[in-house]
């Protein structure tokens, strides 16, 4: 059987690069990242998508820096909005389909649980870009949404795990959040769900989202039980002092899913296992 060949903007990122380790011996990938494809560049983007083929195009590449997007709203929108918009209308002029990964910052964090088909009302700049983003999508895309992907493996970004992990092995305090609440996702998942998205197509919104929902506190307290780190170093706070002059999170990001029957996600302290485990 002929392999799928996925053309991808993104692919040097957190989860691009672990989706094209994990899954390329099944797909053929096409990495169109920012030295070949400039997506805030309409006649390049055409150029480009036109100059390959490919069966599905994997949209990744994105401005996600929370805070910074309210300073550099310009340059969050030309990439997260512009960007996707010359992506989506190069990729139906030649025919082909499109994936997108979103995100739970789309929604507010007052009115959990967060479905498919849950209104969306983003409280920050980024969150409004990726649901901009989305709108332009609608029926042309499949949208994949995920929540604070971590279990990444590149060396220019920690995720959120290794971005505790590394404090806590230095031996340092740290404040976990009591009254934010998370829905963390292992990109191993991710990935795989992603295979099989891939090999059933359809464009429709997706969760692809770990199985439980935790606090900030206790993903530190987590991340020190199956690591062995010292649990007394983490102490509580709140969600308004965390972020005070900070841009706006939702405060409960508790996402699932109606869709996802077909790949059975982890929860936190599985996937934290999982990766001691592969470590």
């Amino acid at each position: 059987m002929k392999k799928m060949t996925i053309a991808a903007s993104g692919l040097d990122g957190l989860i691009g690069s672990r989706v094209r380790e994990l899954l390329e011996n099944e797909f053929n990938f096409i990495d169109l990242n920012i030295r070949i494809m400039d997506i805030t560049n309409r006649d390049n983007v055409d150029e480009v998508i036109n100059a390959h083929e490919f069966d599905i195009f994997l949209h990744l590449a994105a401005y996600t820096n929370v805070d910074g997007a309210e300073e550099q709203k310009d340059l969050a929108k030309k990439i997260n909005v512009d960007g996707t918009q010359y992506i989506c209308d190069a990729i139906q002029r030649k025919n082909k389909r499109m994936a997108f990964m979103s995100t739970g910052f789309i929604f507010d964090g007052e009115h959990p649980p967060y479905f498919e088909d849950s209104q969306p009302h983003p409280i920050s700049y980024y969150g409004e870009t990726k649901y901009l983003a989305e709108k332009i999508l609608q029926n042309r895309a499949m949208i994949v949404r995920i929540d604070y992907p971590y279990g990444g493996h590149v060396s220019y970004k920690k995720d959120l795990v290794e971005s505790i992990s590394d404090e806590l092995k230095k031996g340092n305090a740290m404040k976990g959040i009591v009254d934010q609440i998370f829905t963390p996702t292992l990109i191993d998942d991710i990935a795989y769900a992603l295979k099989h998205l891939f090999q059933h197509f359809s464009p429709e919104i997706y969760h692809i989202i770990g199985a439980d929902s935790v606090s900030g506190y206790d993903i530190m307290t987590t991340i020190c039980d199956v690591f062995g780190y010292d649990r007394s170093l983490i102490s509580e706070t709140t969600y308004d002092a965390f972020y005070k002059n900070r841009a706006l999170r939702p405060k409960k990001s508790i996402m699932r899913s109606k869709k996802n029957s077909f790949y059975s996600m982890k929860t936190f302290e599985q996937g934290l296992k999982y990766l001691r485990s592969h470590s």
